[in-house]
């Protein structure tokens, strides 16, 4: 089956949306959590974060256009801090429905379920029911071609099971019950197939054995 940009062009808006969305695959799914200066909190499930590098650390997330109240955009950039909380099994349906349109007075938290939780020396919520948890400070915004917006993080702070994180670094996602999208509303669990080491020229692909986890 074969689509062309005309074909692509003429479809109904819900279902190009659909559609194109579907074309990237498996996405993560991340809860971005913020707070506004005078005290209301705010999260917002996104499936458009990504690793940016790894010194100095950056996240990069991308939101929709602005021409609609983006309470978590808003929050971000006036007070410059936001954080990023992985979805996993046990809460992917609250994490959903994080996107309806709530009004700004209104605490996402509260109406879907989920619990804000802080840490010292951080003014944004983290969500208690995660497993992975990333503080950010706002260090780039950028408006692209088509009005989305780009926020890039860096990374100040990470909250992560000790079990989970294997002795060379790599964190067991798998294991805590990760969570991703694909399309707009359909949630997957991975399954591990076999982590590789190091590609190098003229030499086979061989499986990477290290460690499971760290130990509590």
């Amino acid at each position: 089956m074969q689509f062309n940009r005309s074909d692509i062009d003429v479809m109904s808006p819900r279902f190009r949306a659909q559609f194109i969305n579907s074309l990237s695959g498996y996405k993560s799914a991340n809860l971005v959590a913020t707070r506004s200066r005078d005290g209301k909190e705010n999260v917002a499930i996104v499936s458009s974060v990504f690793h940016l590098g790894a010194n100095p650390p950056l996240m990069g997330v991308i939101f929709r256009p602005h021409s609609a109240p983006r309470h978590s955009l808003e929050n971000l950039l006036d007070t410059g801090e936001f954080t990023l909380n992985q979805v996993n099994m046990e809460i992917y349906r609250c994490a959903h429905q994080t996107s309806a349109r709530f009004e700004r007075e209104q605490s996402e938290f509260v109406e879907v379920g989920l619990t804000a939780e802080y840490e010292e020396g951080v003014f944004a919520p983290f969500v208690q029911q995660s497993r992975v948890k990333m503080g950010l400070k706002v260090v780039d915004h950028q408006i692209m071609c088509n009005k989305t917006e780009l926020v890039v993080g860096e990374i100040f702070m990470v909250l992560a099971p000790a079990q989970s994180v294997v002795d060379d670094g790599y964190i067991d996602i798998a294991g805590l019950g990760a969570v991703a999208v694909s399309g707009l509303d359909s949630y997957h669990v991975g399954r591990p197939l076999e982590r590789l080491a190091y590609a190098k020229p003229n030499q086979p692909v061989r499986p990477l054995v290290c460690e499971t986890a760290q130990s509590e």
